[in-house]
């Protein structure tokens, strides 16, 4: 579950992931705000749940992936009770470098079709999806056997 990692996600950083459905039917499906207090995730809330999740997981990747291009842009109108000043990074689709958006792209995809092989290889009893989760946050890059 999408919102399940995320809040996984959150735990292990230390600080909050909000998920913001917006309604918004623009170009932008999703954007990363990243602020003193908490991360904010807006996706497109006018589409299917499972589109939803793969925005979500898209900006989910950049954060992990630690993109973080400073950028200048007014977000009072996606955020009114959002004080301008604790923002400090704004993170949108259409001001990645090029090499971020596959990336970010890339991971969500693979965290998407995993998951994916969890929940059938948890389906026939071989595994649980949590505790296979919470092992791949201890070292990443650590290579898996078997």
């Amino acid at each position: 579950d999408v919102r399940a990692l995320c809040a996984s996600v959150a735990e292990r950083r230390g600080k909050p992931i909000q998920l913001v459905g917006l309604a918004t039917g623009s170009e932008v499906l999703g954007m990363w705000v990243a602020t003193d207090v908490a991360d904010l995730i807006f996706y497109e809330q006018i589409t299917t749940r499972p589109h939803q999740d793969h925005i979500i997981l898209h900006e989910l990747s950049h954060l992990l992936c630690d993109h973080y291009p400073v950028i200048s842009m007014d977000i009072s109108a996606l955020t009114p009770n959002l004080d301008p000043e604790m923002v400090r990074r704004v993170l949108a689709r259409t001001t990645y470098q090029e090499a971020e958006e596959q990336e970010a792209e890339l991971l969500a995809s693979l965290i998407q079709n995993r998951a994916h092989q969890l929940s059938l290889a948890h389906q026939d009893g071989e595994t649980v999806l949590d505790e296979r989760l919470d092992s791949a946050f201890v070292n990443p890059w650590t290579p898996r056997r078997g």
